[in-house]
């Protein structure tokens, strides 16, 4: 033990220092994601609050940024529209009626949290941040459903 040290504070140090070593647990993977490698594949992941909303051709309005349009097939698609790529990890930290919040994280391309607050089928606020492209990203989303699919959207249909 130090000497510079008194009493219990030696042992605080001690346990503080034992406590940052200490590997964390991981949590456990969600159905839909993918799966850790050697792992065997799962189910579809199924959100309460997003099984509400309806596929079609969704509008994403950001402050400061052009309207973007985006087919729909499955909302989950939503959780990560930072990142539209496949074969990300996900996990659930929240699943509520009328919310979901999910964390994700892909392979050399960055990672996400994002909530999605499901006002109607057709209309949700999105917020998202996390880091994509080697920069950090923050922002809300107003979505909405403004149609159906064209065959030309449907075929680029996340």
């Amino acid at each position: 033990m130090a000497t510079w040290l008194r009493g219990g504070m030696a042992v605080l140090v001690v346990l503080a220092v034992r406590a940052a070593a200490a590997p964390a647990p991981a949590p456990a993977p969600v159905p839909g994601s993918a799966p850790a490698p050697g792992a065997a594949p799962v189910a579809a992941m199924s959100l309460a609050a997003l099984g509400q909303m309806e596929s079609g051709l969704w509008q994403l309005d950001v402050q400061g940024r052009a309207p973007r349009q985006i087919c729909i097939s499955d909302p989950v698609a939503l959780v990560q529209i930072e990142h539209d790529q496949a074969g990300c990890s996900r996990f659930v930290i929240a699943n509520d009626p009328k919310s979901a919040t999910v964390h994700y994280s892909c392979q050399r391309a960055g990672w996400g949290r994002t909530t999605v607050r499901v006002e109607t089928p057709r209309a949700a606020v999105i917020q998202t941040q996390g880091i994509a492209r080697n920069a950090p990203f923050d922002y809300v989303v107003q979505a909405r459903r403004v149609g159906s699919c064209t065959a030309q959207a449907a075929a680029k249909q996340r």
